[in-house]
């Protein structure tokens, strides 16, 4: 270790002090320089290529846990604590920040939901049970809202829409998106909160038009929706927080490209076991097959 303090410093001071002050002899420093890398250092010199790599594939959105299943789903064995430790020495930190909530003014429409949902985020398949939420994203332009709607079996973004005004046509192009998707059947609970948006009438009948049961939040309480929450955390962590949007053109572009490429398709879930949406539903084919009976 003394011997990397001094070359890592020898640009700034000379070699003759830094090998007082250090305590070590300048024949040893060029002993050391000579001497050929360990296998334990040329292993992690390899280790560190593929974490700076896949560090730039996914934006710094992944943190060490995230990016040690990453690498054993590409073969590449390692342990976890060795790739903390080396992300931590080589500067490779995800994107943290903190999170940001719209809240809605609530207006004079159709009394809300119960809770049915409870906290229990659960499904035993695909189309039991979606839940949506609305959040906004700042450009210069003014704000760009933006409208999810997420199956909770494999937490998919299976509908959504972008708009410069959070009415209830934005949240219902959203669950149009996830009908003509998903097409699901009569038993489907759909959750959100008691947003204007969602209690609006001619939400709430375009829900009973498919069968389609309702459950909502408690008034102010955040962990009802915890799901959707946790999406547009993610999104905004990873992505948005980062941006410095001039129009809301740009913000589209780049909000479309993280759910449709990246969030659905590529992302490993830590509930799902360190695989992407797409990939826990292909890997479940009991369930897409009742999502495909039902396009049928």
């Amino acid at each position: 270790m003394r011997y990397r303090c001094v070359e890592a410093y020898q640009a700034e001071h000379r070699l003759t002090w830094l090998c007082q002050a250090l305590s070590v002899s300048r024949s040893g420093y060029y002993a050391w320089r000579r001497r050929p890398a360990s296998v334990r250092t040329r292993s992690n010199a390899q280790l560190l290529e593929h974490l700076q790599r896949l560090h730039r594939q996914t934006k710094a959105r992944y943190g060490a846990v995230k990016m040690w299943h990453a690498l054993l789903a590409a073969g590449i064995v390692c342990g976890r604590h060795r790739v903390a430790r080396l992300r931590r020495l080589h500067g490779l930190e995800a994107r943290r920040t903190r999170r940001f909530r719209l809240v809605v003014e609530q207006h004079r429409f159709a009394p809300p939901a119960p809770n049915r949902l409870h906290q229990v985020f659960v499904a035993p398949a695909v189309n039991r049970i979606w839940v949506g939420d609305l959040t906004a994203i700042a450009t210069r332009s003014g704000w760009l809202y933006l409208a999810v709607l997420l199956d909770l079996y494999s937490r998919r973004v299976i509908g959504w829409a972008m708009s410069a005004k959070p009415d209830q046509h934005l949240a219902l192009e959203a669950l149009r998106m996830a009908l003509v998707s998903r097409r699901p059947h009569q038993g489907l609970l759909h959750h959100t909160d008691q947003g204007a948006t969602y209690t609006s009438v001619a939400y709430q009948q375009r829900l009973a038009e498919h069968g389609i049961a309702t459950s909502m939040s408690r008034k102010g309480n955040g962990y009802d929706n915890a799901v959707a929450e946790s999406f547009f955390s993610t999104l905004k962590n990873e992505l948005v927080h980062e941006r410095d949007y001039h129009t809301r053109e740009d913000a589209r572009a780049e909000i479309f490209e993280f759910i449709e490429v990246f969030y659905n398709r590529q992302r490993l879930h830590q509930t799902l076991g360190y695989v992407s949406p797409e990939q826990f539903e292909t890997q479940n084919p009991a369930s897409l097959r009742g999502c495909l009976r039902n396009r049928g």
